[in-house]
């Protein structure tokens, strides 16, 4: 099974567009976890079993697990582990290096840790994320259009005629192949992601930005055009229980959050 047949699958089952941003900050999780031994771990574990059955799946940003050290990776495989086999899982990496380098990304996030996809960052060029795409059923998330604020500054500069986010779709479209790529759009760029939905349906999008960082949903899902998306929440959801609360507490609110975003992407007709 490659990559799409899994996201259409667990869209699907769940009813529901929604990954889990798994970006837990041990100064930000409820103090209930802080005597935990792995207190980032333990924390993650009540996430995902709050809202497996209500999600496509996760993404992990590793800077919050490598920043940790070995308690860190302890997090990132327990944290793996905990997910269900049909749900999708992406490693936010933003990779992109030489290409004997980004093998050993490649062998770390896809064969050690078994991700289902990574977001990588194509500006070196196509030797640069060959190794991820030599991995059969694997797909990689090039970054196209960020939602953060200075993403403009680079990613929209014309190269003539086309804005360089634009070529660099139009390179990298068929790269391992087809059907191993897919893109990140902001949640903000509404206009450009309907543009490559209308033309792309078939590619999958990861689209960041709804929740804590503010951007709108119901214009985004007016203007998708495809049901290869995940919208990606991360803080609006894992951070929703006061810090104080109770175990019970934060199952039930992390449990409403993530449902309240799915029936609001399902809500808003297209």
């Amino acid at each position: 099974m490659n990559f799409s047949q899994k996201l259409d699958e667990a869209v699907a089952a769940s009813r529901s567009h929604v990954v889990v941003g798994l970006d837990s900050d041990p100064s930000k999780i409820p103090d209930l976890f802080l005597d935990a031994e792995n207190p980032v771990l333990e924390f993650n574990r009540e996430i995902i079993r709050a809202t497996k059955e209500i999600v496509a799946g996760y993404k992990l940003n590793v800077a919050f697990y490598e920043f940790l050290q070995e308690k860190g990776i302890e997090a990132l495989r327990g944290s793996m582990k905990e997910i269900p086999d049909d749900l999708i899982t992406i490693c936010d990496a933003k990779r992109g290096d030489l290409d004997n380098t980004s093998e050993l990304y490649a062998r770390t996030y896809f064969d050690t840790y078994g991700f289902d996809s990574i977001t990588v960052n194509a500006y070196m060029g196509s030797d640069s994320v060959q190794p991820f795409l030599n991995r059969e059923g694997k797909l990689i998330f090039i970054l196209a259009l960020t939602s953060n604020k200075s993403s403009s500054e680079f990613q929209k500069t014309d190269t003539g005629g086309m804005k360089l986010y634009e070529k660099i779709i139009q390179d990298s479209l068929n790269w391992g192949g087809g059907g191993r790529v897919g893109y990140v759009f902001g949640a903000n760029h509404t206009d450009e992601i309907s543009e490559f939905t209308k033309r792309h349906p078939e590619v999958p999008v990861l689209i960041p930005g709804i929740g804590a960082q503010g951007h709108e949903l119901e214009p985004l899902i007016r203007n998708l055009h495809t049901e290869r998306f995940v919208i990606n929440s991360s803080r609006s959801i894992i951070y929703s229980a006061p810090k104080g609360c109770t175990l019970t507490q934060l199952r039930e609110t992390v449990s409403a959050s993530a449902q309240e975003l799915n029936s609001g992407i399902r809500s808003v007709s297209r």
